[in-house]
């Protein structure tokens, strides 16, 4: 059924039960327990019990103030303006704001009983607890985003493979043409899969840290450098000038696209070594055009180091974490 989400049945559940339960209690206006089940139920769990908490402790105030001012003033409307107006700045410096609607509800029932009485007092902290009771409970039953995050990766680690591959064709063959779509792609689908990743963290109260989002990361550092290399890589690729570091950094690239999912990096990096070893020992450059085409092969060496280490430094957190 359309729009009937996850997040839609469990508040109907919740909602329904909170009212089944006051009810049974027999609590005047018991259907208010449905309402804060509704109003306090977020996406993930965090951001449940941080509305439940400033609901809470916002109601338990405008219990304690309304009754005050009612038992003190009188039960009069003007006593209801006049609560607010001093009510609305204390939830702002407590920042309480959220707590705002439910403690104004739960005012409004004590000037409806015109008295503050043990019985009406327990009445509304019954109706409280039932409704952000059921609101953490429910909501404490989360789908797994693990598969999701699982093909997000798998997509991720295609789009680099693809481009890695690129800039291997690119400098072995200067009339391959290429448009880059696959970095856009990819930034597009890091995006998509942190927002899920960030929901994941959330639900998980205990849990300080998260593997999915230091790889998220990881891959958002490395594309930036990507970036930079692909403007480098079409300057390089346009020249016809045969330079030998040319074909071995482009092997290099060929290389790192086939192990993209790999946390080894070691062969990768002996290869550029290898390759900084033979930019030692060549004769200097001829011409102009040379020496610029083997400035930009030297910064492309630079920066797919980079690549790797940023890729090293993340596997063996990751691995001393186990």
């Amino acid at each position: 059924m359309v729009g009937m989400g996850y997040r839609t049945i469990k508040t109907a559940i919740g909602a329904g039960l909170a009212i089944w339960i006051a009810s049974l209690l027999n609590l005047e206006f018991g259907s208010f327990a449905a309402i804060i089940v509704i109003m306090c139920i977020e996406k993930t769990k965090k951001k449940t019990l941080h509305s439940i908490q400033k609901k809470f402790f916002a109601s338990l105030l405008s219990l304690m103030l309304g009754s005050l001012c009612f038992e003190l003033i009188g039960y009069h409307p003007i006593v209801l303006t006049i609560f607010i107006l001093l009510f609305v700045p204390i939830l702002v410096k407590t920042r309480l704001q959220e707590g705002f609607i439910t403690s104004i509800v739960i005012v409004t029932h004590i000037y409806t009983f015109k008295e503050v009485s043990i019985e009406n007092i327990l009445n509304e902290l019954y109706i409280i607890f039932i409704g952000m009771g059921i609101a953490f409970l429910v909501n404490s039953i989360m789908p797994s985003f693990k598969n999701e995050i699982k093909k997000y990766r798998a997509e991720i680690e295609d789009k680099f493979r693809i481009i890695l591959y690129e800039f291997s064709s690119l400098l072995k063959n200067s009339e391959r043409i290429w448009d880059g779509k696959e970095l856009m792609e990819v930034e597009s689908t890091i995006n998509q899969a942190k927002n899920v990743v960030i929901q994941d963290v959330e639900n998980h109260l205990l849990r300080k840290e998260n593997k999915d989002y230091y790889y998220l990361e990881m891959r958002e550092n490395q594309l930036e450098i990507l970036k930079q290399m692909a403007t480098i890589i079409k300057i390089v690729a346009s020249s016809k000038l045969n330079v030998k570091q040319r074909g071995m950094l482009a092997n290099i690239f060929h290389n790192i696209s086939q192990h993209v999912d790999s946390g080894d990096t070691s062969i990768a990096l002996k290869q550029l070594e290898e390759y900084e070893d033979s930019i030692r020992e060549m004769a200097l450059p001829k011409t102009r055009e040379e020496f610029e085409i083997r400035a930009n092969l030297f910064y492309l060496n630079f920066e797919i180091k980079n690549y790797l280490i940023i890729k090293k430094d993340i596997f063996e957190r990751a691995m001393s974490s186990n």
